[in-house]
């Protein structure tokens, strides 16, 4: 039986978990896998990083909001471009959105091709998808580095690399040492390493480790709240990166095609990393994507709706 596309057999609700991480100032909504937000309450306002998928999925995030502070929503931080992380962000009524340079780059570049992929990818996680007014622009960008001051609150934004996509931000309470990672790191929930750079994912990964977070909210997954759990979510993280792109990269010295690479680095993976949150739906688009890069592709290839559907074909098998 042929498997179902990407996410669309995914239609069970999620429980939500909304945990406190630093006492009345940083706080993670997450669902069992679903893609998390993050909020800080700084002295003047409040920050959300990454917002839903859809203005509809935000009002629950604002919702637990309000059950901690009356402040307004001051700042959106977009952690990349994802539609699944920035389409909401209308609902939250912010001075500013902000991002890096490089992820509103990529929104001019693919914003409108990625838009379209994931609302067919991920039908659960887009309700009220015709709420969503376009895309979400970013109205401050930085390079590199910024530093927010939330009254007393000190608030980094933090480029530390290419991963996930080459935009990646990482939000930083440096006092606190709470870090929000976006989706260089997940927690017991597969990467996606469609649009990565994964050559550049691990010493990103070391980066963010030298900074001796406390807690860490992960793109997906639960809060991770001890060191324990904080080298478990970082640990696991680079092992798939490396795990996955090795097995390719063998697989296209041995002169391989991408299908037989697939199924190869599919039964190596599944043994330790098929139990993970949408394992069967993004190792298609991983292995894709590393079979690129193995070959010297440097820049991710733009996903379409179109495109996803015959990598799913081509590799799964699916009847047309």
């Amino acid at each position: 039986m042929s498997k179902a596309f990407a996410s669309q057999a995914d239609l069970e609700v999620k429980k939500i978990t909304f945990a406190e991480l630093s006492p009345g100032r940083a706080y993670a909504y997450t669902a069992e896998g679903d893609p998390n937000t993050g909020i800080i309450i700084g002295d003047d306002g409040v920050m959300v990083i990454d917002t839903q998928a859809t203005p509809a999925m935000a009002e629950d995030v604002i919702a637990k909001i309000r059950t901690v502070t009356d402040k307004p929503v001051k700042y959106v931080v977009l952690t990349h471009y994802h539609a699944v992380r920035v389409l909401g962000a209308s609902a939250y009524g912010a001075d500013q959105i902000i991002s890096s340079q490089d992820t509103y780059d990529l929104i001019i570049e693919r914003g409108e091709q990625d838009m379209a992929s994931e609302i067919g990818r991920f039908p659960r996680l887009f309700p009220g998808v015709e709420s969503v007014p376009g895309l979400t622009w970013p109205s401050l960008t930085f390079k590199g580095e910024m530093t927010l001051r939330m009254g007393a609150l000190e608030v980094k934004l933090m480029q530390l690399g290419r991963g996930h996509t080459k935009g990646d931000t990482v939000v930083w309470l440096p006092e606190q040492k709470v870090l929000f990672a976006g989706d260089l790191v997940e927690y017991g929930a597969t990467p996606y390493t469609g649009d990565a750079y994964l050559t550049d994912w691990p010493q990103t990964l070391d980066n963010l480790e030298a900074l001796g977070a406390k807690a860490i909210v992960p793109g997906r997954g639960d809060a991770l709240m001890t060191p324990e759990a904080v080298k478990a979510g970082i640990t696991g993280t680079r092992g798939f990166i490396c795990d996955m792109f090795e097995a390719v990269k063998a697989g296209a010295a041995d002169g391989k095609d991408l299908h037989a690479i697939y199924k190869q680095t599919h039964a190596e993976l599944e043994k330790k990393y098929g139990h993970w949150v949408i394992f069967d739906h993004c190792l298609p688009f991983d292995v894709t994507r590393a079979f690129d890069e193995a070959q010297g592709i440097r820049d991710p290839r733009i996903w379409t709706d179109e495109r996803d559907r015959k990598m799913w074909e081509q590799l799964e098998q699916v009847d047309a």
